[in-house]
Parts: C-alpha cells; structure tokens; sequence
C-alpha cells in the first residue's frame, strides 16, 4: 500500500495511474518530451479542448511532472512547458505505452488519423 497527499494507493500499477492515467496526460507527456510552447502543443493535440487542455496541464504542474514557464520580456506572452526530471523519468514508460499502440493499431489493421499530426 502506497500513500501520497493522504491518498491510498494498493499496488505500484495505481500509483502510476495517479500521474499519467486518464484519457489525456500520457498524450500530453508525450508530446512534450521536447520542450514545446502552449500553442504548438495545442496544434499537436487538436483534438483536447482548450479548458481540458489547461486543466491536465496544471495537474501535470502539481503532480511535479511538468513545468511552466512564463516569457513576459515582451508581448504578447510566451509559455513553454517542458518536463522535469522526475518527468522525464517517465518517458521510457510512454515509449512502451506508445509502441503497444503501433503494434496493436497494425495487428487490428487500424488506419492513422491525422489529428495528431
């Protein structure tokens, strides 16, 4: 039994949905293994609203995955995002998590969208 922010957690497998489960923060881990402005992290998940968009980014923020900076020399403003150190601890996690996709897309025969592209 793991606990964290008087949370409990059973088993490691929960502890790492904690950080990167539900339907969009692995998407947005993954996109910013390379340092990216908000802008194109929007452009490169089209398909996450704005609102839903912000919100995973603050909780990526609070969970110490991500962080945010923002350029305020001149307008308008700039805002990177990039991950941490204990961030990029995850990225052979979502190198795996996005490897059993391409094998599972191929096996099913599934065609790319392009809405990530």
């Amino acid at each position: 039994m793991y606990s964290i922010d008087n949370k409990r957690y059973p088993c490691s497998t929960s502890l790492t949905m904690k950080y990167i489960g539900g339907k969009w923060k692995a998407v947005i881990l993954i996109h910013l293994i390379k340092k990216k402005r908000y802008s194109e992290l929007k452009k490169e998940c089209k398909v996450i609203t704005e609102r839903t968009l912000s919100l995973q980014l603050k909780e990526l923020e609070e969970d110490g995955l991500i962080t945010r900076t923002v350029h305020v020399t001149k307008p308008p403003l700039k805002v990177d995002y990039e991950l941490t150190d204990f961030g990029r601890t995850l990225i052979p996690v979502l190198d795996i998590i996005a490897q059993w996709g391409d094998q599972t897309a191929e096996t099913l025969k599934l065609e790319k969208s392009d809405l990530f592209k």
